[in-house]
């Protein structure tokens, strides 16, 4: 084989790794600040404490505050992609937050009304007996 045939099949690779590595480059270039994402995460979060997951869903409710601060630290470092996964992970983390503590909460209040039911039906079995 010739050393022209050997050139030709290393230039067209070579040239599809330069070709889209430029574009990857210039797309994370170009990404916008993410802010009104990170103001509606921000406001998931707050929801999320108001709704009592601090203390209902601890654990969620820690891992969107941990997302969050970390999605405000890539928006100071203007690593925007990073700043919109975290801040989407946040918000996605608040919710879950959100709808276990409505849970437990709702749990809560259907256990006190099955006492309330059960002492009820007690006091009427007394009374005539």
């Amino acid at each position: 084989m010739s050393d022209n045939y050997r050139y030709k099949n290393y230039k067209m690779p070579l040239l599809s790794i330069i070709m889209v590595s430029g574009i990857l480059m210039s797309g994370c270039a170009n990404t916008p600040p993410p802010l009104e994402l990170v103001a509606v995460s921000k406001a998931a979060v707050n929801d999320a404490n108001v709704a009592g997951a601090n203390e209902l869903a601890p654990v969620q409710y820690k891992s969107a505050m941990d997302k969050m601060s970390g999605a405000e630290l890539a928006m100071a470092g203007k690593d925007y992609p990073l700043a919109q996964q975290l801040a989407e992970q946040a918000q996605v983390d608040a919710k879950l937050a959100i709808a276990m503590a409505r849970a437990a909460k709702a749990k809560k209040a259907a256990d006190a009304l099955q006492e309330d039911s059960r002492i009820l039906s007690q006091e009427i079995g007394r009374k005539t007996k």
